[in-house]
């Protein structure tokens, strides 16, 4: 026998902070006759029951009501709530419904103190890689041999724009330079506007070597072949006049071999060859002269922040690496950390935490309203819970999941095959560990720097990818386009990832690009795709469906991944808790009568529909 319905929602107005208390809802079926509820949490680490009460009646549900005290010893709130009947007992927390207490992890979560800033949840962000996305200044550009990179061994490449790029890293991946510039990026304003982004992500452009640019040499120059410091303050005022967000790549793990701190050429005093330079305490040595370098690679020396000089460096001192940028001019709008995770000491990750947390306290401080988005290519639960990250780059909690379910490929390439339940249980066990301030911070993304592009994981199939753009735009998180996507370009792992934008505009998927735009309106015209709860209505073998809401603002997204067959199904509208009587398909106009309380819907094979109540 399956439990019965509940529903807890923490948005407005089902969930208010008032006078030191929040006053929480618990919806359930209205024939659902419960002989006590309560809201229960741990104050001193003691569990406390709190009564509920029934306090009237919303279409087929039933509407109960409390107040939870806000802590006192902490600034976060966990909470779940248990429900009796009988000898039956149910406990319903973020992960779902139980008959026995849930474990903490999956218990409703509220930080009093240490959320993201709001601005976060109405942006379209779209990543950049800089040396692929527009040519503004040629002048500037990497010319070919003009040096030498890593050993010695690999003279840098000039290529135009339309040449393909290297199959691999152990060739020339990290040598190849298309001109891509911070003065191509300014040009392309209006494009991007016309496009509907609002916040744009940068991977790193400082002094380095290589056209990725994740082996810094110098944190405190944008890189020559890029622009300059005087062009990055530019851009960032341009992008703040036109109302735009902009965050660039930290990369405060590691360095180049060849930073000055570290030497490896030898051409000065630092780390490498000389046990007495200052910078030796800046990486980890063993006594042969051994060095820990990020993931073994040894032109990236991990930086050793159990050094006083590294954290004062990074984030401590005045003029502090992610202080520095967050000031005028630049006033750049947050950092993306790079592997987030294994920052820390000792040429390993310990004191992570502790190190991110004052990371945090000091972007922070100067900016308050700065934006903290850390990379964990994996489960990263443990970094959001408000003290230390306001969001990550959601590969775990959607980009993993989507390319399972859509394309039958785990990160790793391997196949694997989900059902739309598995798929809906994945994501809702993401969210359920993370407060839900974080989750609506959180940047989904199909595709990175790092991955192949979606569309050529689905070997091209359109109409999947338009699917999978349609969750992008819709699924509770804040949207990310990889540079291109919009426009239907492929590529494989990386460096192929990694092509170079089609600016010539026949080259164009103009339907993909139609659907972008589209996708954009909606989610900016509606509040409930920015801010509002979810809720499943229905995942079966091929078919997902869900609920978007915010007061009186419902959006359902239903999608069929079937590639024969239409799915037709009654949706249970009454479980949004929306009088909502009638809804809207924006596409095709076609209107849908709630009729009592449940709504009959056919979606095509491999097709996502969205629905508006209207």
């Amino acid at each position: 026998m399956s439990e019965p319905f509940f529903l807890h929602s923490q948005v407005a107005p089902w969930f208010k902070v008032v006078a030191q208390q929040i006053v929480l809802t618990l919806f359930t079926h209205k024939e659902l006759a419960l002989d006590q509820l309560f809201v229960r949490h741990e104050p001193d680490n003691e569990e406390e029951l709190l009564p509920m009460r029934l306090s009237g009646q919303q279409g087929e549900l039933a509407i109960w009501q409390g107040t939870l005290p806000l802590p006192k010893e902490s600034a976060a709130c966990f909470y779940t709530f248990k429900a009796l009947q009988g000898h039956k007992q149910w406990w319903i927390h973020a992960g779902g419904v139980s008959p026995n207490m849930p474990p903490r992890h999956s218990h409703f979560r509220y930080h009093l103190k240490q959320r993201p800033p709001l601005w976060v949840q109405d942006q379209i962000f779209y990543q950049i890689f800089p040396d692929r996305f527009c040519n503004g200044d040629p002048a500037i550009s990497v010319k070919t041999g003009e040096y030498q990179y890593g050993d010695g061994s690999h003279p840098v490449i000039a290529k135009s724009w339309n040449e393909p790029v290297a199959s691999s890293h152990n060739g020339t991946g990290a040598t190849e330079f298309y001109g891509g510039d911070l003065a191509g990026i300014q040009s392309r304003l209006y494009y991007l506007q016309s496009l509907g982004v609002t916040a744009l992500y940068l991977n790193p452009i400082f002094v380095s070597p290589s056209n990725h640019k994740y082996d810094t040499l110098d944190f405190y120059c944008v890189d020559p072949h890029l622009g300059s410091n005087e062009k990055l303050a530019e851009l960032t005022s341009n992008l703040h006049q036109r109302g735009m967000r902009i965050i660039l790549d930290a990369v405060v793990d590691h360095t180049s071999d060849q930073h000055p701190w570290f030497d490896k050429a030898g051409v000065g005093h630092g780390a490498y060859h000389d046990v007495n330079s200052p910078y030796r305490r800046f990486y980890t040595f063993s006594q042969d002269g051994n060095y820990v370098g990020w993931k073994g690679v040894s032109n990236l020396p991990k930086l050793d922040f159990a050094a006083r000089e590294v954290q004062d460096i990074v984030y401590r001192a005045d003029d502090a690496i992610l202080r520095h940028w967050l000031r005028a001019p630049y006033n750049i709008d947050g950092w993306r950390l790079d592997v987030a995770h294994m920052i820390g000491e000792n040429g390993t990750a310990k004191g992570n935490h502790y190190h991110l947390r004052e990371m945090r306290q000091a972007m922070k401080q100067e900016n308050p309203e700065s934006y903290l988005l850390g990379e964990h290519f994996f489960e990263a639960s443990q970094w959001l819970q408000g003290e230390q990250e306001d969001g990550a780059m959601n590969y775990y909690g959607f980009a993993h999941p989507v390319r399972a379910f859509l394309a039958g490929k785990d990160i790793s390439y391997h196949p694997i095959e989900i059902s739309a339940r598995e798929f809906d249980s994945w994501l809702s066990q993401a969210r359920a560990q993370l407060p839900f301030a974080n989750q609506l911070a959180q940047l989904n993304l199909l595709d990175s720097h790092d991955t192949a592009r979606f569309l050529s994981i689905l070997d091209g199939n359109l109409a999947l990818m338009r699917t999978a753009v349609t969750l992008l735009f819709t699924y509770i998180g804040v949207p990310s386009i990889y540079y291109g996507d919009e426009v239907g370009l492929e590529g494989g792992t990386d460096p192929d990832c990694r092509r170079p934008f089609p600016w010539d505009s026949t080259e164009w998927n103009h339907l993909l690009h139609d659907h972008f735009r589209r996708m954009i309106r909606l989610r900016k015209t509606h509040p409930a795709l920015r801010r509002g709860d979810l809720h499943t209505l229905y995942a079966g073998d091929h078919s997902f469906v869900f609920a978007r809401t915010l007061e009186s603002d419902v959006v359902i997204t239903a999608l069929n991944r079937h590639p024969t067959k239409a799915r037709t199904m009654q949706l249970p509208i009454w479980q949004t808790a929306s009088l909502a009587s009638r809804f809207t398909d924006p596409e095709t106009r076609e209107k849908f009568e709630v009729i009592r309380g449940e709504l009959q819907l056919t979606i095509p094979p491999q097709t996502a529909r969205v629905l508006i109540a209207t």
